[in-house]
């Protein structure tokens, strides 16, 4: 009988995956929740949801509606703060095999490194996905991620305040994401998730106003994948640190296509909300797809669609 196929694979610097699926920051919580449906063990990492230094309450209701192909989300960062995470989800990580990276957002770039340098040294981290991206703030988050200047800045100031892999999350409302990743590669940054959510809004015709009660929200799920394909092809043409994948993945397949326009990792996000075990279809899928064509390693597929 012929061994597995080998699907681990290294992203944001030394740390390596035993398989290229991520469960998506925002998607997932702090992992826990998922825990008496999925074997957390089983994924390749798990992106908690986004931190801050101090606890949020997130956006008013409605914070979430279904549309075609997708869902808009507008829950706005609602977390316990860095202290609690620290505190009451650490622990529970460093029991895992299976790596937690913190997701981290703040209001200004001292709010970022103050938290990334909170993270230093916690057991059961085991890296930064740093978020500037979030469309559904007021302050910060995506302001970050529209500008290669400030982009750098955020994540030079991670860097220095953190010996942690620092992976940046890079947002599709832009006029050139190539632009964003080349500035924040410079500063630094150990590898680039693309894409996070596309702005986007819902109106209810009956009341004849906006369904979120923050008005707008944030675009995910199927619909967006061709962009954040098309923006993954793009950026791995253009940097020389590992791609994550994200958006619109719900099957191997799709996860697949990513990495064949050359991501090294993917995220799963808002599959997994309709099914819970969706992360572990895509490893399952990949495992049979590489084993039924004789393909001994994952990395043999990545930037396939390139050549």
């Amino acid at each position: 009988m012929s061994s597995q196929p080998d699907l681990s694979v290294n992203v944001a610097g030394a740390l390596r995956l035993a398989n290229p699926v991520m469960a998506a920051s925002g998607t997932w919580g702090y992992g826990d929740e998922y825990g008496d449906i999925v074997d957390v063990q089983k994924l390749g990492a798990v992106i908690c949801k986004g931190t801050t230094l101090e606890p949020r309450n997130g956006n008013p209701q409605p914070r979430i509606v279904e549309v075609t192909g997708g869902v808009l989300n507008s829950v706005g960062l609602q977390n316990i703060g860095v202290d609690a995470l620290i505190g009451e989800k650490a622990p529970l990580w460093a029991t895992w095999k299976v790596p937690v990276l913190v997701n981290i957002a703040g209001n200004t770039i001292e709010e970022y490194a103050q938290v990334a340098g909170r993270l230093e040294g916690v057991a059961g981290v085991s890296g930064i996905e740093v978020n500037i991206s979030c469309p559904n703030v007021s302050k910060g988050g995506m302001h970050f991620g529209t500008d290669p200047s400030a982009a750098s800045e955020v994540t030079a100031a991670v860097k220095g305040a953190t010996s942690l892999p620092v992976m940046v999350k890079l947002s599709p409302n832009v006029t050139d994401i190539t632009a964003i990743a080349q500035a924040v590669e410079k500063a630094g940054a150990d590898a680039v998730s693309l894409i996070n959510t596309v702005g986007g809004m819902a109106i209810d015709i009956k009341q004849r106003k906006p369904v979120l009660g923050n008005i707008t929200g944030g675009l995910s799920g199927p619909a967006i994948k061709p962009i954040a394909l098309l923006m993954v092809y793009r950026v791995a043409g253009c940097v020389n640190i590992p791609v994550i994948g994200c958006g619109g993945i719900t099957s191997a397949a799709d996860a697949l296509e990513f990495i064949m326009a050359g991501a090294t990792a993917i995220q799963v996000g808002t599959a997994s909300l309709t099914d819970p075990r969706a992360t572990l279809a895509v490893i399952d899928g990949l495992t049979e797809y590489l084993s039924t064509r004789g393909i001994r390693s994952i990395g043999e597929l990545r930037g396939a669609a390139r050549r």
